[in-house]
């Protein structure tokens, strides 16, 4: 407790208020678990060196695992009070597959800070899967995975059987959302079809539909269906 009160760096705001205190050869020790989720990692500090207060080790953490602009509006905050309500605790609420990154425009993409958490990885391979056309065993694909949890180990990665539960999942819903929003628009809704015919000769017809939203063209790909039987124009032989 004597120590406590000197640990007054906004720094400590980002790791739990109770350190553990360990022993290493003979060498007493305190251990600071960061708080971020999804992080294991902890920072430690013998007791019996001249920078035993040092904080050094501490912000580099921060700055690898909470990001280089969380670490400085910490700094920037009144007292360690206001880092840990206002700056650590709104990062920690806010940590949502929408706040984790956005594209402005044609802006550059902006990246979160923080880990994302099981159901955001989830989100987000769901997206990946589905916008860059990979099959759903892609997860266990060994590059990908020595990717993903270099440095990180204990990342979470679901199964291929949950992806593709997951892309039903948002399918349904996705196509529920389009209905509701079709039969509730209340200006002028414009519907295309197109036909084509694959190598295998299977023939398809796609169906689309195209409204405003918000000053916005929007256009959604309402369904695909099978040709059972295709008729031709041309006189039989």
């Amino acid at each position: 407790e004597r120590l406590v009160k000197d640990w007054v760096s906004p720094v400590y705001t980002f790791f739990n208020p109770k350190p553990q205190i360990a022993v290493i050869d003979g060498r007493r020790a305190h251990e600071f678990k960061c708080i971020a989720k999804g992080c294991k990692a902890s920072t430690r500090r013998f007791l019996d060196k001249k920078d035993a207060r040092s904080t050094g080790n501490m912000r580099k953490h921060v700055k690898a695992c909470w990001g280089e602009d969380a670490l400085a509006a910490a700094d920037d905050a009144k007292d360690a009070n206001e880092a840990c309500t206002k700056i650590v605790g709104g990062i920690l609420r806010n940590g949502t597959i929408t706040a984790s990154f956005e594209c402005k425009g044609k802006g550059k993409v902006t990246y979160s800070h923080h880990q994302h958490t099981c159901a955001e990885t989830r989100a987000e391979i769901v997206k990946w899967v589905a916008e860059s056309l990979h099959p759903f065993e892609v997860v266990q694909d060994k590059g990908f995975q020595a990717l993903i949890k270099t440095g990180r180990p204990e990342y979470y990665l679901p199964s291929p059987s949950t992806v593709a539960r997951d892309v039903r999942l948002v399918f349904t819903r996705t196509r529920e959302r389009i209905a509701r929003m079709t039969m509730e628009y209340a200006g002028k809704i414009n519907f295309t079809t197109d036909g084509w015919t694959a190598t295998n000769h299977r023939a398809f017809v796609a169906i689309s539909v195209h409204l405003e939203h918000k000053g916005e063209p929007l256009s959604f790909p309402l369904d695909i269906v099978e040709v059972a039987k295709v008729w031709s124009c041309l006189p039989s032989t």
